[in-house]
Formats: C-alpha cells, sequence, structure tokens
C-alpha cells in the first residue's frame, strides 16, 4: 500500500456514499464519525462503521475511521464498540482535536486493553492525530512522539482557524483575509506540523478545501502543501481526488532528474568523488537524498 496523497473523508452513516468512496480512486478513505455526523445519529453510525469495515472491499487501502474528539460525551463509545466489534477489521483511527501528548497516551491505553479483551495483536491498531488548536500546535513536538501507534499527523485549517480567532471566509483556501496579510497566514502552522513530523518519523496531510467546486483554489492549496513539504491533502468530495493526486505525485521531469542525479552520483561516487556536475549544476549528497525522495514518492514506497 502507497502512502495516501489524497484522503476522502466520507460520513459513516451514509453507506452509498462509503460504497462509491470505496471505488474512486482516492489513495485512503476514511470513515467520519465527528464533523459529518449529527449528534443524534452518531450513536448509530458506530455500527455503520462496524459493517463497512467488515463487509466491503477497501482494496488496497488501510481501514481507517475517526472517532469524536476526547471532550465529548461520544469518543469512549467510538472507540470501544468499533473496536469490540470490528477489531479485526481496524487498522488505524483518527484522533480530532489532539491537544497534548497526554491524549494519545490515553487513547493508547485504552486500544491495548481492547486488543487483550479481544484476542488482538498488541499495537495492532495504529493512531492518527489532528492538530487543530493553538494548544496542539504547541504541543505538537512531544505530540508527534506520544505513542508507537501514531504513524500520521493533519493539519486542521477550520478549528486552527477557530482557536486563533482568525476571520477566514472559507476553509482550505486563499481569501480576502489573506489578501491582508503579507504572506501565507497557514505557513507558521502548516511548516512547524511538519518539521515535527519529519522528525519523529511519521507522516503528515494537510487539510481539506471545503468548496469542492473550486478546483483553482484546491491547486493552489495542493501546490502550497506540497512545497512545505506535506505528504497529501484530504478531500471532501470524490472531484477533488484528481488534482490532489497529481499535484502530490512527483512529475516526468521531476523523475527524470531524480534519476539522472542518481546515476550520476553513483557514477562518480564508484570513482572516489563525493560530487558531480549535471547539466551545470553542483550534485552533492543532500542532492541524492532529495533525488531519492522523489523516486521513493513516484514509487510509491515512501
Amino acid at each position: 500500500m502507497r502512502g495516501a496523497r489524497s484522503l476522502l473523508a466520507v460520513p459513516a452513516n451514509r453507506r452509498k456514499m462509503v460504497e462509491k468512496a470505496l471505488t474512486s480512486e482516492a489513495d485512503g478513505v476514511f470513515l467520519d464519525l465527528e464533523d459529518a455526523v449529527a449528534p443524534d445519529n452518531k450513536a448509530g453510525a458506530r455500527k455503520d462503521v462496524t459493517r463497512a469495515l467488515k463487509e466491503l472491499d477497501w482494496r488496497d487501502r488501510q481501514r481507517l475511521y475517526r472517532a469524536n474528539a476526547l471532550d465529548t460525551p461520544y469518543f469512549y463509545r467510538d472507540l470501544i464498540e468499533v473496536v469490540e466489534e470490528a477489531g479485526g477489521s481496524l487498522e488505524a483511527v483518527i484522533i480530532p482535536k489532539v491537544n497534548r501528548p497526554e491524549d494519545l497516551h490515553a487513547v493508547s491505553t485504552l486500544l491495548s486493553q481492547l486488543e487483550l479483551a479481544t484476542d488482538l495483536k498488541p499495537g495492532r491498531i495504529k493512531l492518527e492525530a489532528q492538530i487543530e488548536s493553538a494548544e496542539g500546535l504547541t504541543n505538537v513536538d512531544t505530540i508527534a512522539r506520544a505513542t508507537p501507534r501514531l504513524q500520521t499527523l493533519h493539519f486542521g485549517p477550520g478549528d486552527f482557524a477557530a482557536s486563533l480567532r482568525m476571520p477566514q471566509s472559507s476553509i482550505g483556501v486563499m481569501d480576502e483575509w489573506d489578501e491582508a496579510y503579507p504572506g501565507h497566514r497557514f505557513h507558521y502552522a502548516m511548516q512547524r506540523i511538519v518539521v515535527a513530523a519529519r522528525a519523529a518519523g511519521v507522516r503528515v496531510l494537510d487539510g481539506p478545501v471545503a468548496d469542492y467546486g473550486d478546483e483553482e483554489g484546491l491547486r493552489r492549496g495542493c501546490l502550497i502543501a506540497r512545497s512545505l513539504g506535506f505528504d497529501g491533502k484530504w478531500c471532501i468530495h470524490p472531484a477533488q481526488i484528481g488534482v490532489v493526486n497529481e499535484v502530490f505525485s512527483p512529475t516526468e521531469k521531476e523523475v527524470e532528474w531524480a534519476k539522472k542525479v542518481v546515476a550520476a552520483y553513483e557514477e562518480a561516487n564508484a570513482a572516489g568523488s563525493g560530487s558531480v556536475s549535471v547539466d551545470g549544476q553542483m550534485v552533492d549528497a543532500a542532492s541524492i537524498r532529495m533525488a531519492r525522495n522523489t523516486l521513493d514518492v513516484a514509487s510509491g514506497t515512501d
């Protein structure tokens, strides 16, 4: 399974939408119990999650769902009911609004108890954490290292803006408020999350663009995220998948350059030289690392 470039969110209680999502070209799909499900429907939606995990064809995708936040009355049953009923078919849980490493410690401990109770391999179920608040960003370095279960950090731009009381007219795109600021308003938060993820050895995904009809805004958001080092981006509609997959995939030109750099460097290294020039550019150890990153992503082994 390649690391997800596109991660498609789908309401857990909308069976036809879930089935359609699983036939899409999205690299990853998750069943959402949080924002996409109304409070009165959350309890019943847990059964929809367990049925989808056990009954539907996820192809080579990771089986994944998002629980409600820890500070809600829904979280503990979201975890207990789904793992007890479908733990053998579950691979990871997204935890929204993670503010402290202790949040993930608590979830990991409960998962350990559930794995023991259901005869699952300890540590089998992985975690993914959304950074969506001022407190979460402040603690992102320790959150990223909180538990060996953690495999991905996600940036949640909507809730993050609300946490900072930032005015925003549309989630995930440049708006009139960005024009008032001499730079990208989310640059600091996004780069800090990427740095924390890379230092901890976990993947990192950018949040969604709410206006799924704004292809230009989506493409710009993808380019910004990729330029900062993100591995991929959320989609809230199948129409967004193509652009996300395209932008987060190396171009033919990038792949050709990477292959040329690797070949030239290996030839120079075999001859005892630590650096070499390729098309008038100096190629050294840093260049080879960047080139190999590109080839890893292109082959789906990142």
